[in-house]
């Protein structure tokens, strides 16, 4: 049995590398190919509501330091100089893989090997891309129905109930462009 949150790593470099679209983009810019697949990450982890550590390797990059960036609730890590995505996957599966439900999605062979035999859960980059666009299906249904719910209502509220709606839809988009 598991305590709290699952925990979904994500081998950042190798799920660019595995998904046609982020290699394509990685060709002309890696920088890019990063923010998409940040930007992906946010929007998965919003709507699954789990804990998520997109971890990027730096270990070629000299007199770095391991470095966190947050996105809301999505986490990234750039690994520190002489350290590699896999070995700091690995340092924390030692530290909650048998404690907390731990999925790393990745399709490095070694690292998933490592991840079973740490009370870890695997998910190839093909897995987890078709994951992703199922969520993002599902996302995608859901905005269609709620707002065929608000074309419904339009009908049956009264304009102050109406505007009151208004704004707090405009107050929660601020706090969503605020948090990125």
């Amino acid at each position: 049995m598991y305590i709290g949150k699952e925990y979904l790593f994500v081998d950042g470099y190798n799920i660019i590398n595995a998904w046609e679209e982020l290699q394509k983009m990685a060709e002309v810019s890696i920088e890019a190919a990063r923010q998409e697949l940040i930007d992906i990450m946010i929007e998965y982890q919003s709507y699954r509501d789990i804990n998520l550590i997109v971890v990027f390797d730096a270990y070629k990059v000299k007199g770095t330091s391991l470095r966190k960036e947050k996105y809301g609730q999505l986490e990234v890590i750039f690994t520190k100089e002489n350290e590699t995505a896999d070995a700091y996957i690995e340092r924390k599966l030692d530290e909650i893989g048998r404690i907390k439900k731990v999925t790393v999605a990745t399709s490095d062979g070694m690292l998933q090997q490592m991840i079973l035999s740490r009370g870890g859960l695997r998910l190839s980059a093909r897995e987890f891309y078709h994951l992703v666009k199922d969520t993002e299906i599902e996302i995608e249904r859901k905005r269609r129905k709620i707002s065929q719910n608000s074309i419904n209502y339009r009908g049956t509220l009264d304009t102050r109930t109406l505007d009151k709606l208004k704004g707090l839809i405009v107050e929660e988009a601020q706090k969503k462009r605020k948090k990125k």
